[in-house]
């Protein structure tokens, strides 16, 4: 009889130290921008010698998961950077008004998903941050309106939150393009009389679906905030710039 059989070939070191880095990336241990420990301190923690540990983070960075950065260091990288961030770079200096409306609408379906699985998967650190990020939103509404990278860090810290690393790969991708609308958005509800009180609300009625573990609200509540951006771009669309 023919066999069928292959022989077991033992995995190099190097191997291993690749396979444990993409599982803690795959389950979001290692998240987008987090710096990989020193090589000494890594070597130490795996119980592996150096060159076989620089042979992983060789063939982890040719496969695109980490990146060596100017000034030390090693990084992991988003999954999706090459496909979506650099075409899109020279957008976002632009703030075109059609790539903020596409941005948004793209908002609308991932955030939406985003609080409905946070709702289900935020520890209570988490949303105990939510919370703290409203509150900072309250006290600088007072004077006239809480900054960009707030509202920022809000919306990633529900992102992070639903424990998915794709959804937060995604969002780190076109982060700088989805900072922009937030920043576009705020300057223009800022503007008009009643709109802060009106966000605040909408920012605090997610956080409470959330903490209330009410998935399908939370959804609701993130699309209701979605929409009126939405309209906002669209607005801006039709004059044709800001």
């Amino acid at each position: 009889m023919t066999t069928v059989f292959k022989p077991i070939r033992p995995k190099k070191i190097s191997e291993e130290i690749i396979g444990q880095i993409k599982e803690l990336i795959a389950k979001g241990e290692l998240s987008p921008g987090d710096r990989i420990p020193s090589e000494r301190d890594l070597a130490s923690a795996l119980g592996v010698s150096r060159p076989s540990l620089r042979e992983a983070l060789m063939a982890l960075e040719m496969m695109g998961f980490v990146e060596a950065r100017q000034g030390g260091g090693t990084y992991v990288r988003s999954l999706t950077d090459n496909t979506i961030a650099d075409p899109l770079a020279s957008l976002i200096e632009d703030k075109s008004p059609r790539v903020l409306h596409a941005l948004v609408e793209v908002r609308m379906g991932l955030e939406s998903w985003s609080a409905y699985l946070a709702a289900q998967n935020a520890t209570e650190e988490e949303i105990k941050t939510l919370q703290d990020l409203c509150h900072t939103m309250e006290e600088q509404a007072a004077s006239g309106g809480w900054d960009a990278d707030i509202d920022a860090r809000f919306h990633v810290t529900i992102t992070e939150a639903t424990h998915n690393t794709l959804q937060v790969h995604v969002l780190n991708t076109i982060y700088g393009l989805f900072h922009t609308t937030i920043m576009v958005a705020l300057s223009e509800f800022y503007s008009k009389e009643g709109y802060t009180e009106l966000l605040l609300e909408q920012h605090k009625a997610i956080v409470e679906a959330i903490a209330g573990r009410d998935p399908k609200r939370a959804r609701e509540a993130m699309m209701t905030h979605l929409l009126m951006v939405e309209a906002k771009m669209s607005q801006l669309l039709e004059k044709g710039g800001f």
